[in-house]
């Protein structure tokens, strides 16, 4: 005997690419209500979902549906095919065993010829549902092929709003005289010194946009302005015209510091365009520990200033204070020396390579002795004090922790050579800097080169950046 249902909800679903196909809302609804009669079920609603993707479960009308389930005002839902519930497979089989079973509703899809309340349709939803996730895919992976030719191409994939600065027309980027000039004016700027924050109060004072220094950074950070477009971290060479010169763009970048470096930054060199001398938050007294700020024509220890006591680490400190200009000069001289005196500059770094070369010769130990630990599992075996599979297990997990070693001691030799090189690299900027350059500029010169200046009466140390 034919089971009777007195509320059935009709499921209809359409989505943008499906508009072409015989998925029509009136078609489904038209079918569904026809079954419906045939099977002599009365229909409680229909639901319709026009214009939504298959691929999730965010659809208005499915969620409506779901509430009605839940207050019991439902016996069984029907649709036209199977992927107008959902293309997802996971989707797919929740919907159906833990919103419609679950709350004794039964499904059915019309296409398919079968219903839940059969074992056989029960084992036929899994199946197709599988195919539903094929399809699914299949469309995804068809649609990430095109946007990934299309930016080899060398076109801009689109989206939302295009990057400032241009103008997405037919496909195409097309730049933005007012924009590009704009951009233009924000590189220059960070070049010269500026600090992101004071840029973004900069434009935002004279053009009324540029509401979040992230701006900024996405500007300053974007190589769609050397001609590049990017897609799935992939970058490749544009058809749009650039807005920046690559000089430009790529110095840029290495003022950018990265957020594994930026963590190891001191407060002088993160935000180096704030103070209004060039050595502030650079200077530290060896006596207390105290910073030391400007005042009146000198640097002076903190503690033995009368500001904020959390600064304050000794009241009795007696450190001497250094004129501005005076200590500006001999710091600055510093820097020079580093740049035409070699014998100096390899001294400098032989010193900063000490703790280097201990932590080398350590690791060179430890393999070394992994080898013997080695060579001796070896001979026990041949002596037959262990048995094969113990030799084999330990011997294996001796080797795995050498690999660990020496990869670590590549590692470190990577990692020692690329500061060396841009430590060297910022010399070539010292006289633009120092001739021409604002404070700002200085500064973030000088910061990049010294990590921190200690006072100790007449004795001056300054631990460099390398």
């Amino acid at each position: 005997m034919q089971k009777l249902f007195f509320k059935v909800a009709c499921y209809v679903r359409v989505s943008t690419e499906n508009q072409i196909e015989n998925y029509s809302i009136d078609e489904q609804i038209e079918r569904l209500k026809a079954y419906c009669t045939a099977k002599s079920w009365s229909i409680y609603r229909i639901y319709t979902d026009g214009g939504y993707s298959g691929g999730n479960t965010n659809r208005p009308a499915l969620q409506q549906m779901l509430k009605d389930i839940h207050a019991g005002l439902i016996d069984m839902v029907a649709v036209y095919k199977l992927d107008r519930l959902s293309r997802s497979q996971k989707d797919t089989l929740t919907l159906i065993e833990d919103e419609f079973i679950a709350n004794n509703v039964e499904f059915v899809s019309m296409n398919e010829d079968f219903d839940t309340s059969s074992p056989f349709g029960r084992a036929m939803i899994g199946i197709l549902s599988v195919f539903a996730q094929l399809e699914k895919d299949q469309i995804t992976e068809r649609f990430t092929m095109g946007r990934i030719g299309r930016s080899k191409a060398g076109y801009y994939h689109g989206g939302p709003t295009p990057p400032t600065g241009y103008k997405y027309i037919n496909g195409n980027l097309i730049v933005d005289e007012y924009k590009a000039s704009q951009v233009k004016e924000v590189y220059k700027k960070f070049l010269n010194g500026y600090s992101i924050n004071s840029i973004q109060k900069y434009m935002h004072n004279k053009y009324g946009d540029w509401s979040s220094h992230s701006l900024v950074i996405n500007v300053l950070r974007n190589s769609v302005y050397i001609g590049k477009v990017k897609f799935k971290g992939v970058e490749y060479n544009g058809v749009h015209k650039p807005i920046i010169n690559k000089e430009a763009f790529f110095e840029t970048q290495k003022l950018l510091k990265s957020p594994e470096r930026q963590n190891k930054k001191n407060s002088a060199q993160k935000t180096p365009f704030r103070a209004e001398h060039l050595l502030s938050s650079l200077i530290y007294c060896k006596k207390c520990g105290a910073k030391y700020n400007a005042c009146h024509g000198y640097y002076k220890c903190y503690s033995r200033s009368k500001g904020c006591k959390k600064y304050i680490k000794d009241r009795n400190c007696k450190n001497r204070n250094y004129g501005i200009e005076g200590l500006d000069a001999i710091v600055v001289n510093e820097i020079k020396r580093l740049k035409y005196d070699k014998n100096y500059l390899k001294q400098i770094l032989g010193n900063s390579t000490k703790q280097t070369g201990a932590d080398k010769k350590a690791i060179i130990i430890k393999a070394r002795e992994i080898d013997t630990q080695i060579n001796r599992m070896i001979d026990l075996y041949q002596i037959g004090t262990i048995p094969m599979e113990k030799t084999a297990e330990r011997i294996s997990a001796l080797q795995k922790e050498k690999d660990s070693l020496n990869q670590k001691l590549a590692k470190s030799q990577v990692s020692r050579d690329k500061p060396i090189k841009e430590f060297i690299d910022t010399f070539s900027k010292l006289n633009e800097v120092f001739s021409s350059g604002s404070l700002e500029k200085k500064r973030l010169f000088v910061s990049t080169l010294i990590q921190s200046i200690w006072i100790d009466d007449d004795i001056i140390n300054i631990k460099w950046r390398i």
